[in-house]
């Protein structure tokens, strides 16, 4: 097994430790202060985001939730695990799960992403399903109907794309899916403008069972910041390379380190399967993972609102999609 690597990135200085020191003792830690009391009447609950690939979820939870909480490309199969970004709507809290989208699989990695998603419609207290209007159902979709109608939990269509979808062509959709499964309700939107999220928002406050807030009303989503910028970097790598090379890669964030500043140090490693996949990744004279690192780096800052020293390292690793290691930390299941 070859286990080489290399850095490169915009960032040119030493790599000295002149941030973060624990504390000397646990006595020596600041109290944390007061939650603050919850409202009563509060409500809160699940709901799953399923569909094809590439049928818009990820770019519509961004949308509910008001933040970029999932990474979006033009590829498909992007996400690779659960995402849940948190809503607050008036006295109601709705987690939305963004799942894999769902697909046949081929490979093991495949097998992980299209479990990982059913997985999360099998939890939720509801289903929504989303379809590319432009797409229509066709083969993948209709599985996924057909399917669906295992599922106990109530469900909503939600056809995506409808600034760029006919009104005709919108309701023959609507009707056609609900002859393979009855909806509760049919909604219509862009995922992209936003148009028609508020009623999907007033809708799933008024189906989700009362009960406590599950994350605090100022948490946009469970991903802990070591994941999204992983997620982040891959975004980048999707963004600027092509074909099948982003497929076969993975990131992992492999130090985090809060500077006297404020300023963040990270270190990535981008995990490839082969020497040729290495030079794509890196580029001529380095210049591809310079850009990558730099689109990241930006973004990055950007979220955590405090500049941002970004490291990505390279290293070939035979076979990663088939280490159980790489499965837990993209927080996926190992299909034996």
């Amino acid at each position: 097994m070859s286990d080489q690597d290399e850095t490169a990135g915009p960032e040119t200085e030493a790599d000295e430790d002149n941030g973060f020191k624990p504390p000397k003792g646990r006595f020596d830690m600041p109290l944390p202060d007061p939650l603050p009391a919850m409202p009563g009447g509060t409500k809160a609950g699940f709901i799953a985001l399923i569909g094809a690939p590439n049928a818009g979820k990820s770019t519509l939870i961004n949308q509910l939730v008001g933040t970029k909480v999932s990474i979006v490309t033009h590829k498909v199969q992007t996400t690779r695990t659960i995402v849940r970004g948190v809503a607050m709507h008036g006295a109601a809290q709705l987690v939305f799960i963004d799942t894999p989208g769902i697909f046949k699989p081929k490979r093991r990695l495949d097998r992980a992403m299209v479990d990982t998603a059913w997985g999360g419609a099998r939890d939720a207290d509801l289903i929504a399903l989303l379809i590319d209007a432009r797409k229509g159902i066709d083969e993948e979709v209709e599985n996924i109907l057909k399917r669906l109608s295992g599922q106990s939990a109530p469900k909503v269509l939600i056809l995506n794309k409808t600034d760029i979808a006919k009104r005709e062509k919108l309701l023959q959709l609507a009707q056609k899916a609900n002859e393979f499964l009855e909806f509760e309700e049919t909604f219509m939107v862009s995922a992209l403008t936003g148009d028609g999220t508020e009623a999907i928002l007033d809708h799933f406050a008024s189906r989700v069972p009362e009960g406590p807030w599950l994350y605090p009303d100022d948490q946009p989503s469970d991903l802990p910041l070591r994941i999204l910028a992983a997620e982040i970097t891959r975004e980048k790598l999707f963004e600027r390379l092509h074909q099948e090379l982003p497929y076969i890669s993975t990131v992992e964030t492999e130090r985090w380190e809060t500077r006297k500043d404020g300023s963040a140090r990270i270190e990535q490693t981008i995990y490839v399967e082969r020497d040729s996949q290495k030079s794509i990744v890196l580029g001529k004279r380095g210049q591809t993972i310079k850009a990558i690192s730099q689109a990241a780096r930006e973004e990055l800052s950007d979220i955590i609102e405090a500049p941002v020293h970004l490291f990505l390292f390279v290293k070939v690793r035979e076979n990663w999609a088939d280490d159980p290691e790489r499965y837990r930390e993209m927080g996926l299941e190992f299909p034996k």
